[in-house]
């Protein structure tokens, strides 16, 4: 894959690349917030690793504007910050994915391949909860007639939601499903992107379709189903 790591500190900067190219991926680096928007959008390039801490601009503005411009590169934020408030705002921000320092480069690894390989089903056909539509094709989201703009990560996670409308999808299947067999997450992580789509899919007064099944892990179910 083509990669581009947006990191000041060098040694991280030079470990990053190290790592990744071993790993067989061609490696651009960035050292700050202008150059990373910059080249991210000169592209392309398969995944995005980005140090939220930059020079210039941060990760968060930078995540922002590539996903105002409808770049929908993959996006993997690294950061020391780990609270619930931050990995929100990272996530909000158009962030697909979430690593805090300090991380396994094994995990880093298999993030950056769940990231990678992630792509819209190819299934023709509609899925369907209520007023909530969602075409795999398209990659088309709509509550009745208000159109809903979705992150890859917040698209897939619908998308598995409405394939299995009123069953409960356990946690852990949310997470090997959604990030990949054996990644390891933070274990907010998940309550987070849940949270964010249920502001997107479930705003002013329309009725409730994402469920918490405590101890257990989510469903998706219209009222009157």
């Amino acid at each position: 894959m083509k990669i581009l790591v947006v990191e000041d500190e060098r040694r991280m900067a030079d470990l990053l690349r190290q790592g990744l190219s071993e790993e067989g991926h061609s490696v651009s680096v960035a050292p700050d917030g202008p150059s990373g928007l910059a080249m991210a959008q000169q592209g392309p390039y398969d995944v995005i690793v980005m140090d939220v801490m930059l020079p210039g601009m941060d990760g968060f503005a930078v995540s922002r504007r590539l996903r105002a411009a409808q770049n929908h590169t993959p996006i993997l934020l690294l950061t020391a910050r780990d609270s619930a408030k931050d990995i929100v705002q990272g996530l909000d921000q158009g962030a697909d994915d979430y690593l805090t320092k300090p991380f396994s480069f094994e995990v880093l690894f298999a993030r950056v391949r769940a990231l990678g390989r992630r792509s819209a089903s190819a299934g023709p056909a509609a899925l369907q909860a209520g007023d909530l539509t969602l075409n795999p094709s398209t990659r088309e989201v709509k509550r009745g007639r208000r159109q809903i703009h979705l992150t890859r990560t917040e698209f897939a996670m619908l998308e598995l939601m409405l394939r299995h409308v009123g069953h409960v999808l356990p946690r852990a299947m949310l997470i090997e499903r959604i990030w990949g067999p054996g990644t390891e997450i933070e274990s907010n992580t998940l309550d987070a992107f849940i949270r964010l789509l249920r502001t997107k899919v479930e705003t002013g007064g329309e009725s409730k379709l994402i469920r918490t099944v405590w101890g257990v892990g989510y469903s998706l179910k219209p009222e009157d189903s």
